[in-house]
C-alpha cells in the first residue's frame, strides 16, 4: 500500500513500460515518507505475475510475496549491520548481480539507508555503478544524501520524496476510520508522515506511548535544569525507544515551528518560542538523532544537549 507520491509512482511506471528507466535512481527524503515502500512496490510491479498488474501491483501472486519477503531471487535488500553497510555486503551484491537473473529479465536491488556505507562499500559500489553488467536496476534510499561520494549521487537520477499532502492524507486516514486528531496524542505530529501512520494501523497502542513521551517533552522543557538532566539521564537508559523518541520531538518541533508561521496544516502549537529558536532545536534533534544512529557518542552528553536548549 503506497500512500501519496503519485507523480513519483507515475513517472517510475512510465519509463518502464517505455523502457527507458535509469541503472540507478537514488530516493531522497525525510524517514518515514515512504521511500522504502514505493521502492518494493515498485519492483513488485516490474515483476508481477498478475495479469492485472497494469493498475497496480498486486499482493497475492507468488513473485510479489516472495518480494514483500525479501525471498524473490532476482531482488536484493541490503540494509546496515551494526550502523554501517559494509564492504563484505557489496562485494557479495556484486557477485549475485554478475549472474544471470533466475526468474526475470533483470536483476534489481534496493540498499536501504545508503549514506551509512563506510568508505570502503561506497569506493566498491561505485565500480558497479560504473561498470554495470547485464540488466540492473539499483535503488538507493537516504535521508543524507551528501554523506555518499559525489561520484556515486552523479551517477544516480535523484527523485525528492516530500511530505504526503494533506488532502491525500486526510482521504487514507477517512478510507481508515482514523482521525487525524487521535494521532500521537491528538497532536496530529505525523500527519504527512505515512510511515508512522503504517505503523498506528499495525499497532494503535503506539498511540499511547507516543502521547506519554509527548506530554513527557512538553512538561520537561517547562522546569529546571536537574530535572531535565535527571530526564536526559533516565532517556538515555532506554536505547531501544530512543530512536522513536528523537523522531517525536523532531515532528513535534517541526509542527510547533508550522504553527509559527500560520501553517493551516499544524495543530502543535507553542508560543514559547521564537521561529529562529525552533529551527535551532529542530537542526540540534536532526544532528542528534543521526550522531546516535551511526556513531558511538555518549547518549546521555548528546540527550543533555538539547536539554539545554528546548
Amino acid at each position: 500500500m503506497i500512500i501519496g507520491h503519485k507523480k513519483i509512482w507515475n513517472l517510475l511506471k512510465s519509463s518502464a513500460e517505455l523502457d527507458k528507466l535509469p541503472h540507478a535512481l537514488l530516493f531522497i527524503g525525510q524517514e518515514k515518507l515512504g521511500k522504502k515502500k514505493l521502492a518494493i512496490e515498485f519492483l513488485k510491479f516490474l515483476n508481477c505475475s498478475d495479469s492485472d498488474k497494469e493498475k497496480k501491483p498486486c499482493q497475492t501472486c507468488k513473485n510479489c510475496r516472495d518480494i514483500e519477503k525479501n525471498q524473490y531471487p532476482d531482488v536484493f535488500l541490503i540494509t546496515p549491520q551494526e550502523k554501517e553497510i559494509r564492504i563484505s555486503q557489496i562485494r557479495d551484491l556484486q557477485w549475485n548481480i554478475s549472474l544471470k537473473p533466475y526468474l526475470s529479465s533483470i536483476k534489481a536491488v534496493v540498499i536501504d539507508q545508503a549514506h551509512l556505507m563506510n568508505p570502503d562499500a561506497q569506493s566498491s559500489f561505485l565500480k558497479t555503478l560504473e561498470e554495470p553488467k547485464g540488466s540492473t536496476i539499483i535503488i538507493l534510499i537516504s535521508e543524507y544524501p551528501d554523506m555518499l561520494l559525489p561520484t556515486i549521487r552523479s551517477r544516480c537520477e535523484t527523485i525528492k520524496f516530500y511530505p504526503v499532502e494533506k488532502k491525500e492524507m486526510l482521504e487514507f486516514l477517512a478510507k481508515n476510520k482514523i482521525s487525524r486528531e487521535g494521532m500521537a496524542g491528538g497532536k496530529g505530529i505525523f500527519f504527512d508522515n505515512p510511515g508512522s501512520v503504517m505503523e498506528f494501523l499495525s499497532d494503535p497502542h503506539k498511540s499511547s506511548s507516543r502521547e506519554k513521551y509527548l506530554q513527557e517533552i512538553t512538561d520537561v522543557s517547562k522546569s529546571d535544569l536537574a530535572s531535565r538532566f535527571q530526564y536526559a539521564k533516565e532517556l538515555a537508559g532506554k536505547p531501544e525507544e530512543l530512536d522513536d523518541i528523537l523522531k517525536l520531538w523532531l515532528n513535534y518541533y517541526r509542527n510547533t515551528l508550522l504553527s509559527a508561521v500560520g501553517s493551516k496544516d499544524s495543530v502543535a502549537k507553542d508560543t514559547r518560542y521564537s521561529t529562529e529558536k525552533l529551527s535551532k532545536i529542530i537542526n540540534l534533534i536532526q544532528q542528534t538523532h543521526f550522531l546516535l544512529t551511526t556513531t558511538n557518542i555518549n547518549t546521555r552528553l548528546a540527550l543533555e544537549i538539547i536539554m539545554l536548549e528546548i
